[in-house]
């Protein structure tokens, strides 16, 4: 074999759906990550400067937050490596789908590993769904703070009296009590919290590592299809190999193909391999 050939037989071993996936995942988890992470801080210090001046009315949020933090570090590391090994099990299963009756082998412990994963990042798709819903939430609470803003520069309602009628009151979120001072601020000096960097970049980091986390679910959902599809075109190919009759409808890596494990409608003909039904 020259090397052109086999340039061509490893490319065509590359599973290009996950790594795409892959890359996805990666860039997803470290824009939730790093934004999520400077966005909090940046929030942690609007609400010490403007909306709870006293440090015990906002210290239980502010360990949150700081604990939120870690958890962001800990994501960040599982998922570097989680995503590294959803690759390698990438490449190893389609070369092996590829190369089923040839030097690569599928067995039972592969198999359970493969089913294993495939159960495992359902489970963190079904969390990253209910991150990205969680991440939406600040970001609903600065889009209302700085749609209040835009009212207070609109003409007809700067230099009147109405605009110091015009106030948030950040106490109805529930992120801090109910007997913060000041809590709630109108007018000029809510619309100088919006001409702060601290509110700018927060807002944008927050949309951002919305974003991101939505990106995620998507590349968790893509490894889990690619996997399916890997499957169901190694069964079928190796079904027309083998000279089965039969289109699987659930989806398996047997190592022959039996007719007690194939359900499904029959081959039309004209599709049979080289030599016909055997």
């Amino acid at each position: 074999m020259g090397c052109f050939e086999c340039c061509i037989k490893c490319l065509g071993g590359v599973p290009y759906a996950s790594l795409v996936a892959t890359i996805l995942c990666f860039s997803g988890v470290a824009l939730f990550c790093g934004c999520g992470h400077v966005a909090l801080a940046g929030t942690v210090a609007i609400l010490e400067q403007h909306f709870s001046t006293n440090t015990s009315d906002h210290a239980l949020l502010s360990e949150v937050i700081q604990l939120m933090q870690y958890v962001i570090y800990g994501i960040a590391s599982f998922f570097f490596l989680y995503g590294i090994i959803l690759l390698a099990e990438g490449f190893y299963t389609t070369s092996a789908v590829k190369e089923l009756h040839g030097e690569f082998k599928t067995t039972a412990c592969g198999r359970c590993i493969s089913g294993m994963f495939v159960f495992l990042t359902y489970v963190l798709g079904v969390a990253w769904l209910g991150v990205f819903g969680f991440s939406a939430v600040p970001v609903f609470m600065f889009y209302n703070i700085w749609s209040t803003c835009e009212v207070i520069k609109s003409p007809q309602t700067n230099g009147t009296a109405a605009v110091e009628q015009i106030c948030v009151d950040i106490r109805q979120y529930g992120i801090i009590p109910w007997n913060a001072f000041p809590g709630k601020i109108c007018g000029s000096a809510l619309e100088n919290i919006c001409n702060t960097n601290e509110f700018y970049m927060s807002y944008h980091l927050f949309i951002v590592a919305c974003a991101g986390a939505g990106a995620t679910v998507i590349a968790l959902y893509g490894v889990i299809f690619s996997t399916h599809y890997r499957d169901f075109t190694g069964v079928w190919k190796s079904c027309l190999q083998e000279g089965a009759t039969t289109i699987p409808t659930a989806v398996s890596l047997p190592n022959s193909c039996s007719s007690d494990l194939l359900l499904g409608a029959t081959v039309p003909n004209g599709i049979y391999p080289t030599g016909g039904p055997r």
